[in-house]
């Protein structure tokens, strides 16, 4: 195994413990909604990954550190058998979190012991495994957000300010900027990591369009707010006004009112005011639609976005570096990367050429193609350097918990 590797994957081991540093046990076991997992079940749901796709099939005569882990920890692997149910990780109060960062630190141990012996296909895995470990560290960053948002206390995760007040920065003028046309290429391709979903490269025919410079703010949203645009039916698909009507939404999750009807919103770091020119986070592909539809433009397909994006620097905007307070900022609002995930009006379906790799590890993408959407960007709990142009990111219309935006395009 390269040094180089090696550096980063114990680099991404160690961001993910740093992160749970502010947990207590209480806090990492317990689990708020179906969608949502612990901590705890994070930390080795990731670690299982390793000890079972690198270490129990690549390093002979290796044993496990705990035989229930593997129904415990298993996620949705059907060709590794029965599993502990999604809905249930909040449940298993043992074993503690002691038990599990000890369970990490022995896999680690293992795979250290025996980096110089790994074939080809493990030191894959094993760069599938950090990236495997990063959108984990995303996912553990907004289950914790969440979870702490059901506390009547409101809790902050890290307390300190993420940014000094800006109650007098206007946000900036959103441009209308020319995308590609005609025939283009689209999808991974290369020698770099990239998930399978990811390719095959091949080529997409647009028409002009356009893509707004910036994201939508959080005083855009206002005014859509303002204007009725949770109570106009006109704007929104039949799906979306359903589930409008039946969950009674009437701002993006996390945001209420104080006693003099300001809106705030609770973050990591804790119940503040909103920021009107941040980007608007934390809203669903129905929302994000009706707001399109509202002022008039659409949301990109992912191809439109990711031709746009191919010459940006993909390490750009707002994103996670290390353990620390996490919030969108006006400062990346520009970028085409970091902030908020980008929510697009394409299906995530297959490729032209797809095909899903061989055993478990081709689970890990292609049964997750029906009845979802694309969004393209990373956010500010992403880990710099996890995404790319091609990267497609994928979830249900209705689901918000994750820190999900929204930029504007246009038909020319």
């Amino acid at each position: 195994m390269t040094r180089a590797l090696r550096d980063r994957f114990l680099a991404a081991r160690k961001l993910t413990i740093d992160l749970v540093k502010p947990l207590s046990d209480a806090d990492a076991t317990v689990q708020s909604m179906p969608d949502a997992s612990p901590a705890k079940w994070h930390l080795a749901h990731v670690t299982w990954f390793l000890e079972t796709f690198i270490l129990r099939d690549h390093v002979p005569g290796y044993k496990a550190f705990d035989d229930d882990f593997a129904y415990l920890f298993n996620s949705y692997y059907e060709a590794e058998g029965a599993r502990h149910a999604r809905a249930a990780r909040g449940l298993i109060t043992r074993p503690s979190l002691t038990v599990v960062q000890t369970y990490r630190a022995h896999v680690e141990a293992a795979l250290d012991a025996h980096w110089n012996n790994l074939p080809e296909t493990a030191l894959e895995l094993v760069e599938l495994g950090i990236q495997h470990e990063q959108q984990h560290q995303e996912l553990l960053l907004t289950d914790i957000l969440h979870l702490f948002a059901q506390n009547p206390t409101f809790p902050a995760y890290w307390p300190e300010p993420v940014m000094r007040a800006v109650p007098d920065q206007q946000t900036r003028t959103a441009q209308w900027l020319a995308g590609p046309t005609g025939v283009q290429s689209i999808g991974h391709a290369g020698s770099d990591f990239a998930f399978d979903c990811e390719g095959p490269r091949h080529e997409v025919f647009l028409k002009p369009f356009a893509l707004s410079s910036r994201t939508v703010s959080n005083g855009d949203w206002m005014q859509f707010i303002d204007d009725n645009g949770y109570t106009e039916p006109r704007h929104w698909l039949s799906d979306g006004w359903a589930w409008v009507q039946r969950e009674r939404v009437e701002a993006p999750l996390y945001w209420q009112k104080d006693r003099d009807g300001r809106w705030l919103s609770f973050g990591l770091d804790g119940l503040r005011a909103v920021d009107p020119s941040a980007p608007v986070t934390h809203i669903s592909l129905y929302e994000a639609d009706a707001y399109a539809s509202w002022a008039g433009a659409r949301l990109p397909t992912e191809a439109e976005w990711e031709v746009c994006a191919a010459p940006e620097d993909a390490s750009a905007g707002n994103q996670l570096d290390a353990a620390g307070p996490v919030r969108p900022n006006a400062d990346g609002a520009d970028s085409l990367f970091g902030n908020v995930w980008q929510w697009t009006g394409s299906a995530y379906r297959p490729y032209p050429g797809f095909r899903a790799a061989a055993g478990a590890v081709g689970e890990y993408n292609g049964k997750f193609m029906s009845g979802q959407f694309v969004l393209r960007g990373g956010s500010c709990a992403t880990p710099r350097g996890h995404v790319r142009a091609s990267y497609r990111n994928f979830f249900y219309p209705h689901q918000r918990w994750q820190f999900t935006g929204l930029r504007l395009a246009r038909d020319v």
